[in-house]
């Protein structure tokens, strides 16, 4: 079974000086016939002008992540315990750049809020929820690099508990990134007891035959074979989510 979500197809949210496009029902979207995609909760791209971002709010038994996709995206955060490094109560603060991956894995509970940092540029970032496999965990932080400039195909940037490379993550998952040069081929062999979520997040590509641009997603369950991608004449990026079914 192959999901297609179009770009113009999800809800937005605006705010005061920030820009939220959902493809699932979260905030102050709702849409019945989009709640997730198994473990996956919540994939929103948000846009924001300087100094502008999420206000504070609380996240419990789920994992965060935030790919900056253009500027740098601040960020504060207060755990009730383990938050990196940081002791009980300690407020952490720091950036993440364009290329950067951040994870935080809320555990029992935390405060958190992302913000454009730069004073003179955009902020464009997607931020991605998935349920855990465990309640109550210990909050944790952890930042995956941007690739090298010349990293080619599939470069894994999480996987459950760091196992397999990438930062750690609480779920039977693992997450990709590609840049795709103009032209390029790029495949990934699908397992059909697994599902992926397939995100373009810039330029064009086609994807077994369906063109897709920038917010366009395509979700595959239950598939073999592979999945093959070709990029447009401006090149492409993407991400894709490697998940367990949907129950």
């Amino acid at each position: 079974m192959i999901i297609q979500r179009l770009s113009r197809e999800r809800g937005r949210v605006p705010a005061d000086g920030s820009d939220s496009l959902h493809t699932f029902s979260s905030g102050g979207y709702y849409d019945p016939a989009w709640m997730g995609f198994g473990a996956l909760r919540v994939l929103r791209e948000v846009r924001a002008e300087p100094g502008a971002g999420l206000a504070v709010h609380r996240h419990a038994n789920m994992d965060v992540f935030s790919y900056v996709l253009e500027g740098a995206m601040g960020f504060e955060g207060a755990a009730g315990s383990e938050f990196g490094e940081a002791a009980e109560g300690d407020i952490v603060t720091g950036a993440v750049r364009a290329g950067e991956l951040q994870w935080l894995g809320a555990g029992h509970g935390m405060r958190h809020r992302a913000f454009n940092a730069a004073a003179d540029a955009p902020l464009r970032f997607l931020q991605i929820w998935i349920q855990p496999d465990r309640l109550n965990a210990r909050p944790a932080y952890a930042l995956s690099a941007a690739p090298a400039a010349d990293a080619g195909g599939w470069v894994l940037r999480a996987s459950r508990d760091g196992g397999e490379g990438g930062v750690p993550v609480r779920q039977d998952l693992r997450l990709f990134t590609a840049a795709l040069a103009a032209g390029a081929d790029l495949r990934r062999a699908l397992d059909a007891g697994r599902a992926y979520w397939l995100q373009i997040v810039a330029g064009e590509v086609r994807a077994d035959g369906r063109a897709l641009a920038a917010g366009d997603a395509l979700g595959l369950v239950a598939e073999t074979g592979e999945l093959a991608l070709t990029a447009g004449e401006r090149g492409a990026q993407a991400l894709l989510l490697e998940l367990p079914p949907p129950g």
